[in-house]
């Protein structure tokens, strides 16, 4: 327009032609001038076009279009999550409790912030996951503390695990949360943070072999009672609410496990928290307490159905 003296549409057409190479008849002739603005123009827009071919090639080819659709579905998943377990840190502790999550069919996201676990979880587990710092509340809300029913912290800083509770605990009054400690002195610091549980795994396994010292058959047994569903015997518990119409059993008689399908009934939790082990046929199922049902596999599916759980 200014060198020519073109129009703008005439200019536009021009440009457009020019910059796409398509290079249909010119609409005027051109002067000096003109024919060197154009050659700059041709140059520059192809080596721009060129540049740009090359970045998009480099971001496919180089995988981070494929790691970058992988976050964004399962940024989509996470968001949609509800009633799930937010395990916080994937080291050793981290990945037995995510075992032991999936042997229960249970949802779950990791967070981690070590980048090379992430994307392991991304690429080998496909488990869902949050790349951040758990002791962040931005990454807490990213996982789902909101709509989370509870929260395995196993970082290895008793004071991060700390801080973890803290957070999960102000945003989440409702949230079942299980911390790991290292030293006798978190414990009760943890405690008071907020957790419901604290679990010191060097205490718990040296207990566990000392155990296998003193009474190793009784150890041994309750070691073949496996929660995952992979031995002959199975212990579960199950909440008197999620029996179908539970209001019509009154007591463990009426309820009749036993002769129904194969299980036995070995612990009872009130709805105050107390526990009653081998409870009497005369216990009362009262709202909110909960069974501990022993049987083989196939017992405890028929309790389930049964029962309608």
């Amino acid at each position: 327009m200014r060198i020519e003296g073109f129009s703008f549409f005439d200019a536009f057409y021009m440009t457009v032609i020019t910059v796409s190479t398509v290079g249909f008849k010119e609409v005027h002739e051109m002067s000096l001038a003109g024919r060197i603005f154009t050659i700059f123009l041709i140059i520059t827009s192809f080596g721009t076009f060129a540049y740009s071919v090359s970045v998009v090639t480099t971001y496919i080819a180089g995988g981070n279009f494929k790691a970058n659709y992988k976050n964004y579905r399962v940024n989509s998943e996470v968001n949609k999550l509800s009633n799930h377990v937010i395990v916080c840190g994937y080291g050793r502790n981290g990945e037995q409790a995510v075992k032991k999550l999936i042997a229960h069919a249970q949802s779950f996201v990791v967070v981690d912030t070590d980048e090379s676990r992430v994307a392991t979880l991304r690429d080998n587990h496909k488990y869902l996951f949050v790349n951040g710092d758990a002791t962040l509340d931005a990454t807490l809300e990213k996982a789902g503390i909101s709509k989370a029913k509870a929260l395995i912290t196993t970082l290895p800083k008793d004071a991060d695990n700390l801080y973890v509770v803290l957070t999960a605990r102000q945003k989440n009054s409702k949230l079942a949360i299980i911390s790991r400690a290292s030293y006798d002195e978190s414990y009760s610091k943890l405690k008071i943070a907020g957790a419901n549980n604290v679990i010191m795994p060097d205490k718990v396994g040296g207990a566990h072999m000392a155990s296998l010292v003193t009474t190793p058959d009784v150890v041994e047994f309750l070691d073949n009672i496996t929660l995952e569903g992979q031995a002959n015997i199975n212990l579960e518990e199950i909440e008197i609410n999620s029996l179908a119409d539970f209001s019509k059993y009154k007591t463990l008689k009426d309820l009749n496990a036993r002769s129904l399908t194969g299980c036995s009934i070995i612990g009872f939790k009130t709805s105050s928290g107390e526990y009653v082990i081998n409870p009497d046929s005369e216990t009362e199922l009262l709202a909110d307490s909960k069974l501990f049902v022993l049987g083989k596999p196939e017992q405890i599916n028929k309790f389930h159905k049964l029962f309608q759980i």
